[in-house]
């Protein structure tokens, strides 16, 4: 918040981003705030740490925000007017404002509750080694299965359990270039050249994994599992 800015303020920004929200709720944060009750925001959900560029004001496109840190987490609200979430990511990646995760659009200020828990889930999708602004658009497989991470368990363990029985290296392997092959959208020849290896190692190694996990790529049903187990075991072997 801005300097000489109220303790009642911040205590009503933290009702909000809390809930539930109450029409009396907003109307008197919209006051107190100089903010529409029922404008278009989203949420930033940010690591506990590591975020300490980010303060209370407008931005360079003139993106007015407010920062609430509390016991329910660091979260930054956003008026967004006519833009939308991947825009506000899109300045935010390039203002390197550091790792978070942007919620959706919502409708007025008695929205940010539901802004704010789809932001936590948003940023459980980015890397935690990283310093990426994700929407939870661009990762909702991802974000499926952060929010389940007992089903994410029982996923990797399901799919990719065969490969636990491999030694730590040959696994790693395996898994990098299915990743691999997946970014280059099922290109061999381009995972090839990214891994630094021949077409046909590619070939060989997924031909291995397939056995492994008796499952087959060309198969859509197989396919979309082995994607789904990758994200899960991307995102349950990040360190917390």
């Amino acid at each position: 918040m801005p300097r000489g800015e109220s303790q009642g303020v911040r205590t009503l920004l933290g009702a909000l981003l809390a809930g539930p929200v109450t029409p009396e709720l907003a109307g008197r944060a919209a006051a107190a705030m100089g903010l529409p009750e029922h404008g278009r925001y989203a949420v930033v959900a940010l690591p506990a740490a590591g975020s300490g560029g980010w303060s209370t004001g407008a931005g360079a496109d003139r993106y007015r925000f407010l920062r609430h840190s509390g016991p329910e987490g660091d979260f930054v609200v956003v008026a967004l007017e006519e833009r939308e979430p991947a825009c506000l990511a899109r300045w935010l990646n390039d203002m390197r404002a550091g790792r978070g995760g942007v919620g959706p659009a919502v409708g007025g200020l008695a929205g940010l509750p539901a802004g704010r828990r789809l932001a936590e889930v948003a940023l459980l999708t980015c890397p935690r080694d990283g310093t990426t602004v994700l929407t939870l658009e661009q990762g909702l497989p991802a974000a499926l299965l952060a929010s389940q991470p007992e089903l994410a368990d029982r996923l990797i363990t399901d799919v990719l359990g065969p490969l636990f029985s491999l030694r730590e290296t040959e696994r790693m392997l395996l898994v990098g270039t299915l990743d691999a092959w997946l970014e280059c959208e099922g290109s061999a020849g381009r995972a090839a050249v990214r891994l630094y290896c021949h077409r046909n190692t590619v070939l060989n190694r997924l031909r291995r994994l397939e056995r492994l996990t008796a499952r087959s790529l060309s198969r859509p049903r197989d396919l979309v599992e082995l994607t789904l187990a990758l994200d899960a075991l991307r995102l349950l072997s990040s360190p917390r």
